[in-house]
């Protein structure tokens, strides 16, 4: 009889029975929730990311690796299983939980003041808020030190002058972390969107991750009181340690959405005949089955890996996350393309997933550390001698 890709290694039992808990949780939930609509929030170019958040957090679902203010603090392996399962859905679905919870939650958690954690993280917590993460700008990417957003001191205010672009949740967020250049340095704020001067619009004529809100920031001298500042973000350190954050549950993500490609192209493959005989039985297709799903076991224990590391050490190292990133993403486009290939001529059928998710998967390529930027993390790590400069 054949056999899930993932029970090759018998690999579940590699996870507690509580761990198992959370995925079937979420799996459940994407089934239910996101898998009958989503071709059609992708061919709309939108979806319901409110009543979603709102479903995601009476599940525990947001900020759920945290502690506290209505957080589940779940394990990071439990936290990676449930990014798993959402962006087997969808890529988009999985960067709403990302942004809301390891990235405008987390910076709030980790950098804010007692009252910016009892303001703002319980609703967040609930899916009541969203939050977004302004750090990346039009023509500042991969070098977030040379930002141009400045944040200067007037009397017992800050005023913040810029924009920030490609920011996940913005156009809907009640909560804005932004990052500027200031006479101090860096310098974090938990900003409220309908602060006079703060607008976010849109971005339209998308070609991947349309089931997702993606916004331009407009900072049009917005004038925040003092205790808006993140008290303890302090460097360019802190947005990169938030990037760090999130970038572990897109380790685990990007494995969902091959998981999904492969699956599908397991059934069609054994429904599809030609020259008399399912495609299935073919040498070519059971090497491409064959080397995909390998490639999405190794990805499996390199997050599982990760995730123990995490749990026992607190935190990871910005070179391990690298590795992550940089294999998982890399090899689960590889495979969305192998499984399109598959499919023949259906595989661009928005009846099947699997292009939606190879064209997903070229954000998550790029978003939060492109593969270039990864090579060079690890690189460094591996010489000794930083390639970033000139």
């Amino acid at each position: 009889m054949p056999v899930a890709p993932l029970d090759l290694l018998d690999l579940d039992t590699l996870l507690t029975d509580e761990e198992r808990d959370v995925r079937a949780l979420c799996r459940r939930v994407a089934d239910d929730r996101v898998r009958p609509y989503v071709a059609d929030w992708y061919e709309n170019g939108g979806a319901p990311v409110r009543d979603l958040a709102l479903e995601f957090g009476k599940l525990g679902l947001l900020g759920m690796h945290l502690t506290g203010y209505g957080c589940a603090g779940a394990n990071a392996v439990s936290y990676g299983l449930a990014c798993m399962e959402l962006e087997a859905a969808d890529s988009g679905v999985r960067s709403l939980v990302s942004v809301q919870g390891s990235l405008a939650m987390y910076a709030i958690w980790r950098f804010g003041s007692a009252e910016q954690k009892e303001r703002w993280l319980p609703g967040m917590a609930a899916g009541e808020l969203l939050g977004c993460f302004g750090l990346t700008e039009p023509d500042h990417g991969s070098d977030p030190a040379t930002m141009s957003t400045r944040a200067r001191r007037d009397g017992d205010d800050w005023v913040l002058t810029g924009g920030k672009m490609w920011i996940t949740n913005a156009p809907l967020a009640d909560v804005a972390v932004i990052w500027a250049r200031s006479d101090d340095g860096v310098a974090g704020f938990a900003v409220p969107t309908d602060t006079p001067g703060f607008s976010a619009r849109e971005i339209k004529h998308k070609m991947s991750l349309r089931a997702s809100s993606t916004g331009e920031i407009t900072l049009d001298d917005v004038r925040v009181p003092s205790s808006c500042r993140l008290p303890s973000a302090t460097g360019l350190k802190a947005p990169l340690s938030c990037l760090t954050e999130a970038r572990f549950g897109i380790i685990w993500g990007a494995l969902g959405a091959a998981r999904d490609c492969l699956a599908t192209a397991l059934d069609y493959a054994g429904s599809r005949e030609q020259f008399g005989r399912p495609i299935a039985g073919f040498q070519l297709t059971q090497a491409k089955l064959a080397d995909m799903a390998l490639e999405l076991q190794k990805g499996f224990l390199l997050a599982l890996h990760l995730g123990r590391l995490r749990d026992s050490a607190g935190a990871l190292r910005p070179e391990q996350v690298s590795l992550g990133k940089l294999n998982n993403v890399r090899e689960a486009i590889k495979i969305a393309r192998q499984c399109r290939t598959i499919l023949g001529g259906n595989g661009i059928s928005g009846e099947y997933p699997i292009m939606r998710h190879a064209a997903n998967l070229e954000s998550v390529l790029t978003y939060e550390g492109t593969s270039e930027i990864h090579q060079l993390v690890i690189g460094e790590k591996l010489t000794g001698l930083s390639a970033f400069a000139g």
